[in-house]
């Protein structure tokens, strides 16, 4: 019995890509430099914001729970998929699959919450500059970053828990490479209509609100921007939120791709590609984006070099 929820299913197998066995080896090479790649750049990235006392800004404390998230999200899935493509296997035990869905949907989630307060924090330096040190706080930026990882982490325990209450009969094998949780259910074979209920709650609770925060903090900064007099001033004002843009743009474009269509879908695997975007590729980009859009980064890097040859 895989938990105490009287399940028939005591491991899953995960499909992955064994639909491309012709491209076995070369997935294998491009995931492994992509993870190696993500895990250098992300650590480098929270390394120089820690060793940089001109870093040690509001902007870059939610930077760095950024980066810190880019390692653990993919982390969690890409090392089993990796591993799944050198044994030609993607046996997963029922406890551990539960496992991997929490920690994939809390580091999900927890990246909507800090991508909303680093909205929020250039809200109040573009729209409050005179109030900026006050509001932002390092006691503030702590109580934001906590309270991300807090709410996504309860959130996420419920849905978790509840999908380990279900009863999952054969067949056990989820089209994706990870334990995620549409896939999950479309394998249930008892009522599924109250995860989906608190499924529904929590896109509204951390999707819909956080889209309302970052919104509303765009049109702000938007109007703020445009009652600037001079070229050079609105231009400075609007590069400060460019990377965090694209970044929210990345991050509910593969959003919208992966949850909003309908359990049934994931019978054909039709949204892999989204997830498989987010997951390995979206996690390497976003400190990519920043250093290379960010003058304060790029200083710090020539900085940490410079140190390091001189050394």
């Amino acid at each position: 019995m895989g938990g105490n929820n009287g399940t028939s299913v005591e491991e899953f197998i995960l499909l992955g890509f064994s639909h491309f066995p012709h491209l076995r080896l070369l997935l294998i090479c491009v995931f492994s430099c992509l993870y190696i790649c993500t895990l250098l750049w992300n650590s480098l990235i929270i390394l120089l914001i820690i060793k940089d006392s001109q870093l040690h800004t509001p902007m870059y404390f939610f930077l760095a729970n950024l980066s810190f998230l880019d390692i653990i999200s993919p982390s969690i899935t890409m090392p089993k998929m990796i591993t799944d493509l050198v044994s030609k296997k993607g046996v997963l035990p029922y406890s551990a699959c539960i496992a991997q869905l929490y920690l994939t949907l809390t580091s999900f989630a927890t990246e909507s919450n800090v991508l909303s307060a680093m909205a929020f924090d250039r809200y109040v330096a573009i729209c409050k500059p005179l109030q900026y040190t006050k509001i932002m706080s390092h006691k503030m930026c702590c109580k934001l970053a906590c309270g991300s990882w807090l709410l996504a982490s309860v959130v996420c325990l419920m849905l978790s828990l509840l999908t380990n209450s279900l009863d999952f009969c054969c067949p056990n094998q989820i089209n994706h490479f990870f334990c995620d949780l549409l896939p999950l259910l479309y394998l249930a074979c008892s009522d599924i209509t109250l995860t989906l209920i608190l499924v529904y709650a929590s896109d509204i609770i951390i999707g819909i609100c956080n889209c309302v925060v970052i919104f509303s903090s765009y049109i702000s900064i938007a109007i703020a921007i445009k009652k600037i007099k001079s070229h050079e001033g609105r231009k400075k004002a609007f590069l400060t939120c460019i990377s965090h843009i694209v970044v929210v743009s990345m991050y509910y474009g593969t959003t919208i791709v992966i949850y909003l269509h309908e359990i049934k879908s994931y019978a054909e695997s039709k949204n892999r590609a989204a997830a498989l975007i987010y997951t390995t590729v979206t996690p390497l980009l976003n400190p990519l984006i920043y250093s290379l859009r960010n003058n304060d980064v790029k200083n710090a890097l020539k900085k940490f070099f410079f140190k390091s040859y001189l050394k």
